[in-house]
């Protein structure tokens, strides 16, 4: 599944027999945005999620492991020991082995955002093979095993769920991160989601020739990808219904791009990828081909939709349960136009959301979207679990759910959650 990123140092390389690969830089470097001459203060952006009182006590995640479960972790190796820790346990589940597969640093970029907000806390790197779920399975089996608390994972999935939180991979998932009441279960953060404006979900209309309705008269939705990436149309459902995807050149007519089908006692899934022409747009058609008609989720990865529905857009693995998941809001404390929302499933989504842009020191422009939203909550928890190590992941999750600042309607609502994540300024 594609997934829509001084002195000399001295290195050792360590080969565990576990296979995990640790590095350690043997000079240490001051954590990044961290000031020796004034350490009882902090950057702006760090400020304005309530640490510095806690920075100042001597909380810093100091015995709090924090995985990150990402697909871009290329070049990581240059940044430790300076915007990240000086060591860092990794595990590849790619089939390759490789941690770097993929060129992209947006699980550095993640690192990064935690390593500034709970310096003290030890970091662990794991990637999966695309279109293997159970590659990511075995990834977070790997970081509850290493003795992670915190999991944190940034990047979405659409089709390994049916889009409102069922499904097996969810279920495998649930067994490892636990139920969050017993010493050992893991607090596992997930990203929200871009997808608020890239997104449909609703029931099937059928136009009496087994094609859906997207509006009064339309069966056919808009495409229009980005760049010259592969483009990727997404649907997911409940079992018991199949339908095809035609994506539609508009000139030749001609259905175009590669579709993948999945149809289990789980989920039901059909992917369409395509390798857009410069300049072009194309028409999405749904059709139902066998079953009952019934409600589905669709998304665009690396395109746009004209027809889009924002409630219900978050994706696998925010959708699930057993994930805390954070959307985006920006400057004006309002939720950023692309950042997903709830209701997807039983429990309410998102959780929480966090302020972005946010600054990292592994690159000069701001880290943005709910992908830079997740890590600041998995590093506050760090924090929280540092200085009260026998709570639950349970008790964990409920202090910040209680402790942000609520925005919108009182209480929970399904566009920014409980509210903007926030520590107070008494430490518990």
């Amino acid at each position: 599944m594609r997934v829509f990123p001084c002195p000399r140092l001295c290195v050792r390389v360590i080969l565990v027999a576990t296979g995990i690969l640790s590095i350690a830089v043997t000079r240490r470097a001051e954590p990044a945005n961290w000031s020796a001459a004034s350490e009882t203060r902090v950057p702006p952006h760090l400020a304005r999620l309530g640490i510095e009182p806690w920075h100042r006590a001597g909380v810093r995640g100091a015995g709090v492991k924090v995985a990150i479960i990402d697909s871009g972790f290329r070049g990581y190796r240059e940044h430790l020991g300076k915007d990240l820790p000086q060591r860092i346990a990794v595990q590849s589940f790619h089939l390759g082995g490789n941690l770097e597969a993929r060129d992209s640093d947006h699980g550095i970029l993640c690192a990064d955002i935690i390593h500034a907000i709970a310096p003290d806390a030890e970091l662990l790197f794991a990637n999966w093979e695309p279109d293997r779920p159970e590659t990511f399975i075995e990834a977070a089996n790997w970081c509850r095993r290493e003795g992670a608390r915190i999991v944190n994972c940034s990047v979405i999935v659409p089709a390994w769920s049916d889009g409102e939180g069922g499904g097996a991979v969810h279920a495998a998932l649930s067994k490892i991160v636990g139920a969050g009441c017993q010493r050992g279960d893991l607090l596992a953060v997930a990203c929200a989601g871009n997808l608020a404006q890239r997104h449909w979900s609703g029931p099937f209309h059928d136009n009496l020739s087994g094609y859906h309705v997207w509006a009064p008269g339309r069966i056919e939705n808009v495409v229009t990808p980005w760049h010259d990436e592969l483009i990727s149309i997404e649907l997911c459902c409940k079992p018991g219904a199949t339908f095809a995807l035609e994506l539609l050149d508009p000139g030749s007519r001609k259905q175009v791009g590669v579709s993948r089908s999945h149809r289990g006692a789980d989920r039901a899934t059909v992917t369409v990828r395509l390798m857009p022409e410069p300049g072009h747009t194309y028409r999405l058609r749904i059709r139902l081909t066998d079953g009952k008609p019934c409600a589905f989720h669709l998304v665009a990865l690396g395109s746009w939709l004209d027809h889009y529905t924002t409630p219900g857009s978050i994706p696998f693995p925010g959708d699930g349960a057993e994930w805390l998941t954070v959307g985006a809001v920006e400057a004006d404390g309002k939720r950023a136009e692309y950042s997903s929302c709830g209701p997807n499933s039983h429990r309410p989504k998102p959780d929480l959301v966090a302020p972005v842009p946010f600054p990292t020191a592994s690159r000069s422009t701001p880290f943005t979207g709910t992908s830079a939203a997740a890590p600041q909550v998995a590093a506050l928890a760090a924090l929280i679990w540092s200085r009260h190590p026998e709570w639950t992941a349970e008790k964990v999750q409920a202090f910040l759910c209680q402790s942000c600042r609520d925005l919108g309607p009182p209480g929970h609502d399904a566009e920014t959650g409980f509210g903007l994540v926030h520590l107070p300024d008494k430490l518990p």
